[in-house]
């Protein structure tokens, strides 16, 4: 294993420990986000969005630079295996819409750790929580062998960052169900089959009230 492969798989890493420590250690990080430093990016849901498109550039800047490597500067159209564009770009399609599912049933709030950052949350049992538990992590894990069976199957290296970005998010959304840590004012953890309720601001009541109303349409 090259230097260069181990400091993708470091890069990639820090993204989940990230996510890790906000749903474990919800308190420090609202700790965290109120430093001088990070305030001016907004509450902690908004510090999370933030992190959440930083993280997102660079790990398709990875992606972008590793196909690049391995392709010597670029990708000739005659080397892409005709029925791997067909099966990768139909797993990108099925994930981007769990993913796109997700924040349309959740939102913002919801989808950024609201429930462990001081907002009260109600269950969501409507599509596409009704088929998986985390859609959202499995629509990436799609959408990731999807773009490298498009770009680079049948080549030797196609499967190694979808396997490595599959043992993360299992590993990550094991331990991010876990209880929060020892001493941390946090929220114990809940599933993120979530649609969000605000509390304490003055349409509460109203947004409260929808959101119980959505949620009896869909049992």
């Amino acid at each position: 294993m090259t230097l260069g492969t181990l400091l993708t798989a470091a890069a990639l890493s820090v993204e989940r420990a990230c996510y890790v420590w906000i749903a474990r250690a919800p308190g420090r990080f609202r700790a965290w986000c109120a430093h001088p430093g990070v305030a001016p990016l907004g509450d902690p849901v908004a510090v999370v969005r933030t992190l959440f498109c930083g993280f997102k550039v660079v790990q398709l800047s990875i992606f972008a630079g590793w196909c690049g490597l391995f392709a010597h500067g670029g990708l000739a159209l005659d080397e892409i295996d005709a029925w791997a564009l067909v099966v990768g770009g139909a797993l990108v399609l099925i994930g981007q819409t769990l993913n796109w599912s997700v924040f349309y049933r959740l939102g913002a709030i919801g989808v950024f750790y609201g429930d462990r950052l001081g907002y009260d949350i109600l269950w969501c049992r409507a599509f596409p929580f009704s088929w998986l538990r985390h859609p959202q992590y499995v629509g990436t894990v799609l959408s990731i062998w999807g773009l490298f069976a498009a770009l680079r199957f049948p080549r030797d290296d196609w499967a190694l960052l979808p396997v490595l970005e599959t043992a993360y998010y299992v590993v990550g959304t094991y331990l991010e169900e876990r209880r929060t840590a020892p001493g941390d004012d946090g929220r114990a953890p809940c599933s993120p089959a979530i649609t969000p309720v605000f509390r304490g601001i003055d349409d509460a009541p109203e947004r409260a009230a929808q959101s119980r109303a959505g949620l009896s349409s869909t049992e």
